[in-house]
């Protein structure tokens, strides 16, 4: 199972290879060395470095807050279709039992 990392601990990852990203040759050796000074996985920084990169602007791609709003939204249409589920099975049990045919 994947481990989770706090927000303020990415925050903090990221920054850390933004203000050494000068010192070494490429990004990707900063990123390894950063990833490894922090032990975290190379490809968790480089999403999260992208990822940041994205929400100020610097890289084209959707927003995490976009995301996180489209994943609350998802969640809530998922539960009023559940409960229009649950009302049309209501209603078509009170429906039969008020019918005086049914008695």
């Amino acid at each position: 199972m994947p481990r989770k990392y706090d927000d303020e601990f990415k925050t903090r990852a990221v920054r850390l290879v933004t203000d050494h990203a000068e010192e070494y040759d490429s990004r990707t050796a900063c990123i390894s060395a950063a990833a490894k000074r922090l032990g975290v996985s190379y490809e968790s920084l480089r999403r999260w470095v992208n990822q940041a990169e994205v929400d100020t602007g610097v890289r084209d791609g959707v927003p995490t807050d976009t995301v996180r709003e489209l994943r609350e939204l998802k969640r809530k249409n998922r539960e009023l279709e559940e409960t229009i589920e649950i009302l049309k099975a209501a209603t078509s049990f009170f429906v039969r039992e008020s019918d005086p045919r049914h008695h």
